[in-house]
């Protein structure tokens, strides 16, 4: 049997459409196996976000090869987009997709087989308008499943080289979201979380809808339990919005708005499209209408211009939302973008130190979070059991607690009640309250 490897770096996103290419592959008769097995095929689906991104991808494919050295290498997503010329020198490499097309990728591969070629189907992303529709019926978990809605971004802030990499913005059919959340509930899964390049797009490019409005649309599919979205911007929680959600108790209680820095001044150089003020609106909003939610966020150090005033004005907002949880990062330059040319450009020992003190405080805040439910009876989504140690399972609460808990019985995909114990290292443990 032919034999295919897949390996991944990168967003949500971009494990979706693995799961897709996955599917397409095994209708076709594939076998899929380890990328760091011998196969076939190779697929990486690459991640351009920072320069290490770029760099990891380039080490997959020299692996793949080395792997087995009659192994046809195909290179897809977002660096492969943005950088296909130069994938096309890196010896090995058979064939080349960006960002669309990847639903080809099999008639590609088996036109390689024919022509023993490289093949580059890359385009100019920026005028495709068109949504590429790739469904996601059987994950490997059955649980909790990632849905693409949305695709592209319109936002261009000045560090960002996605839009540029994923185009504008463009939205599935509603009718389609439809179709496979109920393909999804048939197969056993509880959980859909809405993913995408900027969900708080959804539907902009559609007539009469928008997330609110396909977020009530799946609500009452029977068999789903829970719909979590995944990074939206702030400014999409309006109070129309709040209070909608807020009667739909489907919707989990966990909001990653995106923040980026805590200083206005820097937002404004990053062209983010809000201040300060108006996210701890949006906080504060969210906090009033959902007692128990967990509110998580991305923020960068080291931007170009970013003094030592600015970093500690960023680093009192953060402290001062005290977020569930922060996803650190430093600043990466990306070529193409406005940033690169920025002058003050930080060096990369102060953005070390400074992410250094914001993993700290991001740790003390998340610390802080989950000691509020210590002794709250919570249920949690189990997704499986926990590696070499038997018995012990974990999962998701709605506000995005891990809780790891053991049972004699397979629970996984199975929502049960749980006591909150005890605070461990990235996780709470727990004990599975039993019916009477």
């Amino acid at each position: 049997m032919k034999k295919v490897a897949f390996y991944t770096l990168g967003c949500k996103v971009n494990q979706y459409e693995t799961e897709a290419m996955t599917e397409l592959f095994e209708k076709e008769g594939y076998e899929i196996t380890d990328f760091d097995q011998y196969a076939d095929v190779y697929v990486i689906n690459t991640c351009t976000v920072t320069n290490l991104g770029d760099r990891k991808s380039r080490q997959m494919i020299r692996r793949a090869k080395k792997l087995n050295k009659h192994s046809i290498v195909a290179v897809v997503g977002c660096y492969a987009q943005t950088a296909a010329e130069e994938i096309s020198k890196i010896k090995g490499v058979n064939l080349i997709i960006g960002t669309k097309d990847r639903s080809r990728i099999v008639e590609l591969i088996n036109q390689i087989k024919e022509q023993e070629e490289q093949i580059n189907v890359v385009q100019d992303i920026m005028t495709t308008r068109e949504f590429e529709d790739m469904k996601v019926t059987a994950y490997k978990e059955r649980t909790r499943a990632f849905l693409k809605i949305q695709e592209g971004c319109n936002q261009f802030c000045s560090y960002c080289i996605i839009p540029y990499a994923r185009g504008p913005v463009r939205s599935r059919k509603p009718e389609d979201i439809v179709e496979e959340v109920q393909q999804l509930a048939q197969n056993g899964f509880k959980e859909i979380v809405f993913a995408g390049i900027h969900v708080a797009s959804y539907g902009k490019d559609l007539k009469n809808t928008n997330l609110l409005d396909i977020i009530k649309r799946v609500h009452d599919i029977e068999g789903i339990e829970r719909l979590r979205l995944s990074s939206i911007e702030p400014m999409i929680l309006t109070e129309e919005f709040v209070e909608n959600a807020a009667r739909l108790p489907k919707l989990c209680p966990h909001y990653h708005i995106s923040l980026q820095s805590g200083c206005d001044a820097t937002l404004k150089r990053m062209n983010r499209k809000y201040t300060t003020a108006e996210y701890r609106e949006v906080v504060n909003r969210l906090r009033a209408n959902f007692p128990d939610v967990a509110i998580t966020t991305d923020v960068m150090v080291g931007f170009p211009g970013e003094t030592e005033q600015e970093f500690e004005e960023s680093k009192r907002f953060v402290d001062e939302i005290s977020f569930a949880q922060v996803h650190v990062f430093k600043y990466s330059p990306r070529k193409g973008t406005p940033s690169v040319t920025f002058p003050n450009q930080v060096s990369p020992e102060e953005k070390e130190r400074r992410s250094k003190i914001m993993i700290e405080l991001s740790a003390n805040s998340e610390k802080r979070f989950c000691d509020k439910f210590i002794g709250r009876e919570m249920e949690v989504l189990f997704e499986q059991q926990v590696k070499e140690q038997d018995g012990y399972y974990e999962g998701l609460t709605p506000n995005y607690i891990r809780v790891v808990a053991h049972s004699d019985e397979d629970i996984e995909g199975q929502i049960m009640k749980v006591q909150l114990k005890e605070r461990k290292e990235g996780f709470i443990a727990g004990t599975i309250v039993k019916n009477n």
